[in-house]
């Protein structure tokens, strides 16, 4: 049995850091927050993302401030995730996983809805043999996702077997908790002080993941 890649989209395979934190100022805004820098965003994130809200903002927003955020970053988020796009060098490391015989899928939190014709758009979706975004609340955590998602593939997916390339520690936990493996990519939510703790490799490219993801499972 082979090696399969499971891919997270945000920060990982698509580019799109600079929407993220533009929509999330955007929600900041709406409870009279300051915006953050690139790096600051990258400092203070963490999933789950009231949790996030609430070190960014310095207090714990109400539900109905919950709710104000939420539906300000997505409507902002809708508006600018358009001018972005794949990571570099992603389109060749998917066809040559793909040319070597390897399977791989795509795990979002992304809501599903927006996420399939995205990756469809953007001329990758024959690379995966599933792909799956969010289907619940938008402040979830990814290990019940990634459980369902590696249910859904089958017995020709072996847990033991894959690898979780993602740019959150949340990947990472998600990745350990279902007995896969992990490797964290530096160029999207979190800078790699906050990756190296959770004691999976750290890149800063996902040819770096890719190879990784090669050796990992041998």
């Amino acid at each position: 049995m082979r090696t399969h890649i499971v891919w997270d989209w945000n920060g990982t395979l698509f580019h799109d850091m600079e929407a993220v934190l533009g929509a999330s100022n955007a929600a900041f805004a709406t409870v009279g927050a300051a915006p953050l820098t690139l790096e600051r965003y990258r400092e203070l994130y963490e999933i789950p993302i009231p949790r996030f809200y609430q070190r960014a903002l310095g207090f714990q927003p109400s539900s109905a401030e919950w709710e104000r955020l939420d539906a300000a970053f997505q409507e902002r988020y809708a508006q600018l995730s358009g001018g972005c796009g794949l990571t570099d060098g992603a389109v060749g490391l998917l066809s040559g996983w793909a040319a070597e015989g390897g399977t791989q899928s795509l795990l979002s939190m992304y809501e599903h809805e927006r996420l399939v014709p995205m990756v469809h758009g953007l001329g990758i979706a024959t690379h995966f043999v599933r792909v799956d975004g969010r289907t619940g609340p938008s402040h979830g955590q990814k290990a019940a996702s990634l459980v369902r998602h590696l249910a859904a593939l089958g017995p020709q997916v072996d847990p033991a077997r894959t690898v979780l390339i993602g740019d959150a520690a949340d990947d990472a936990l998600a990745a350990l908790e279902v007995g896969a493996r992990a490797v964290l990519y530096t160029g999207g939510s979190h800078t790699r002080a906050n990756l190296e703790p959770v004691g999976v490799p750290v890149v800063d490219s996902l040819a770096e993941a890719v190879e990784l993801a090669r050796r990992l499972t041998v």
